[in-house]
């Protein structure tokens, strides 16, 4: 989001106090600023400004305990309880393995804080919540009942900043939209190629930066053999079949800065207005279905046989979530997950709606 002008700390909670009721998120839209603006404008009140070293930060959160870790798009939201262990970190993407399970690009961890924020209940609500140099959020880690608040104090005395200003100095522009510059086409020859030669799903990654393609046009050149459109509504009938099935997938739900991961089954399936959610114990996840703006179904070649994923695209050509079947290295893809992600009706690839 780009603001116009910039509002004071003290607007900010102004015009908070008149709209108490409206979700942060959604309140920071309706005053042309970003979520990190507005969190900001509560430091020294109820937020504290905090490192957003993730790295120097992913050590020390095992001893939060069980909290609940969350990270969203524009049209997906995905929430998943548990413990963060199994962290590894590196200079351009770091792990979490445990129970959440993230994939963290730290570079775009700009701005951190933690926040304490009064429930219905009354109870006060203790998080840790991250935004990118855009002032989107990119991660949250909420406290829950069980999780240890005393080590939670000592971490963020650990962490917090020196400035606690209430405000944020400067939120970087979105660059420009790459559409419509020109630039040399990749054949689909060599597309194809690269393609099929893959052996590990994460070469794709650079086939697409190498050969300058979005996701969306790597699929549109490939041929309906590796990639072809399914409706839209596809997508939630995918998530309502997949309910109480039994069956374990990966459901993948992620922005510029982090991807968050839930593997295993789904068993609670509820459409509300526009959403369709999950709500199971550990996990719960929220889609806005009127987003979606594409579904795929893909297959990418690896050592052990190819593996197929369901993904939604909002009208920006944004990935929103992308499914699969649950695997592990070494073993070839489930045959029902592929079943039921090829049973989903094809469209044709050139005029599809």
């Amino acid at each position: 989001m780009q603001t116009g002008h910039r509002l004071s700390a003290a607007a900010i909670r102004e015009a908070r106090a008149a709209q108490p009721q409206t979700r942060e998120r959604d309140f920071a839209a309706t005053l042309g600023i970003t979520e990190a603006e507005y969190v900001a404008a509560y430091c020294g009140i109820s937020a504290a400004r905090v490192s957003a070293d993730i790295n120097a930060l992913l050590p020390q959160l095992t001893a939060l305990g069980t909290v609940m870790a969350l990270t969203r798009n524009e049209s997906a939201v995905h929430e998943k309880i548990g413990v963060y262990d199994k962290a590894r970190t590196g200079e351009r993407a770091s792990v979490v393995l445990g129970e959440i399970d993230l994939r963290i690009f730290p570079a775009r961890w700009v701005h951190g804080f933690a926040v304490e924020k009064k429930g219905e209940d009354g109870e006060v609500r203790h998080s840790l919540q991250f935004f990118d140099a855009h002032g989107e959020a990119v991660h949250k880690i909420h406290l829950r009942p069980e999780s240890d608040l005393a080590a939670y104090r000592a971490l963020v005395e650990r962490i917090r900043t020196e400035d606690q200003s209430a405000g944020i100095a400067e939120i970087a522009p979105r660059a420009a939209s790459a559409a419509g510059k020109t630039r040399q086409p990749a054949s689909r020859e060599e597309l194809r190629s690269r393609w099929e030669a893959m052996t590990d799903l994460h070469q794709f990654f650079g086939i697409l930066r190498s050969l300058e393609l979005t996701r969306l046009e790597a699929f549109d050149m490939a041929g309906e053999d590796l990639a072809w459109r399914v409706a839209n509504g596809s997508i939630g009938e995918l998530m309502q079949r997949m309910g109480g099935s039994d069956m374990p997938i990966m459901c993948f739900v992620g922005n510029e800065g982090c991807i968050q991961i839930h593997t295993g089954p789904v068993a609670a399936i509820k459409e509300m207005g526009p959403w369709i959610n999950v709500l199971d114990p550990t996990f719960h996840l929220h889609l806005r279905l009127d987003h979606i703006r594409q579904a795929w179904v893909v297959r990418k070649p690896s050592k052990d046989g190819h593996v197929t994923s369901v993904e939604a695209y909002d009208g920006e050509g944004r990935l929103i979530i992308q499914f699969c079947g649950k695997r592990h290295e070494g073993e070839g893809e489930r045959a029902d997950w592929r079943a039921l992600a090829e049973s989903l009706a094809r469209l044709p690839t050139s005029n599809a709606a």
